[in-house]
């Protein structure tokens, strides 16, 4: 499996992204990169960053728009700024691209509401739609990625759940246009984040993935299987299942922990339970689903608790 880790959880302690990287190429395990734009990448020589991933790759680039746009990304109602939100994500597609990434990950943190007749729901569902083809249309070599969050930063996203993105991403009907699923994100809206794999992958639209754990009430950033470790033991099934190759990103937050030891212990964490899925048998638990049996699906969970 393929694994990349956050770049902010050695800034966020006084690092910067050439530290972050030096650290990452220390740890067992980790293959790739991902940068957040243009926050990861401005002040930044390119070549700089090229000479310092020695044999790291690149998985992609996750826009982040910040406080200009606080009103909304693809739905602000200030057009110059929509416009500048669709240039930033091709501006950033333009440098991940030559730096070797091929995902460019879009949480539209800003679009939502967060009062009753604050939003003409058609228009901003629109303005969105037109948003991602626009920039679906300008990179077709690249994957397209939306992930979705239920909350934060708006009380409510215009892209809130698994199924919602799965309707925008038909209606957007762009070959290069997938999604991104966050596990936390998944729990904090009550998705089941395994059936969100299924609906995501069985479509051939799943490009990424956010892992980390938490309690489904905010957003915790938490080891991988530390909390959750039957959803994600089912969770790594399923991606064994639909044969998922693209790269694990841990998006955890390891505020009182040290960022490396924090890092390694999601690869480890993530390593351990897909080997215990190969020792039971990919097929061996597809037997067990197909019962529809809650008892015969709790000695499964069980059982992997070696």
């Amino acid at each position: 499996m393929n694994y990349a880790g956050r770049i902010n959880s050695f800034i966020f302690k006084g690092g910067t992204v050439l530290d972050a990287i030096k650290e990452y190429r220390k740890m067992n395990g980790l293959t790739h990169l991902e940068f957040n734009y243009p926050e990861h990448i401005a002040g930044y020589d390119l070549n700089d960053i090229k000479e310092a991933m020695g044999d790291l790759k690149v998985n992609g680039f996750a826009i982040r728009w910040r406080n200009r746009f606080i009103n909304g990304n693809f739905t602000n109602p200030d057009l110059q700024l929509r416009q500048e939100a669709i240039q930033m994500c091709k501006d950033g597609i333009d440098a991940c691209r030559e730096l070797g990434g091929s995902v460019i990950t879009l949480w539209f943190e800003n679009d939502g509401f967060d009062y009753p007749f604050q939003l003409d729901y058609e228009k901003a569902w629109d303005m969105m739609v037109d948003g991602i083809r626009e920039v679906a249309d300008y990179a077709p070599d690249m994957k397209i990625s939306i992930e979705y969050k239920p909350f934060e930063e708006r009380s409510f996203a215009m892209v809130d759940s698994t199924g919602m993105t799965m309707l925008l991403i038909e209606e957007v009907d762009r070959p290069n246009v997938g999604c991104t699923l966050d596990f936390c994100h998944m729990l904090m809206k009550n998705d089941s984040p395994s059936y969100g794999i299924a609906h995501a992958a069985r479509r051939g639209k799943l490009f990424g993935l956010h892992m980390n754990d938490g309690y489904g009430k905010q957003d915790n950033g938490l080891i991988f299987a530390s909390v959750n470790i039957g959803l994600c033991a089912e969770f790594v099934y399923y991606l064994k299942k639909y044969h998922y190759t693209g790269v694990v990103f841990f998006d955890t937050f390891p505020r009182r922990e040290e960022a490396a030891p924090e890092t390694q212990a999601n690869i480890d964490a993530f390593e351990k339970i897909s080997h215990l899925i190969d020792e039971i048998g990919v097929d061996n638990i597809s037997d067990v689903v197909s019962k529809c049996d809650g008892v015969s699906a709790s000695k499964l969970i069980l059982s992997l608790l070696k």
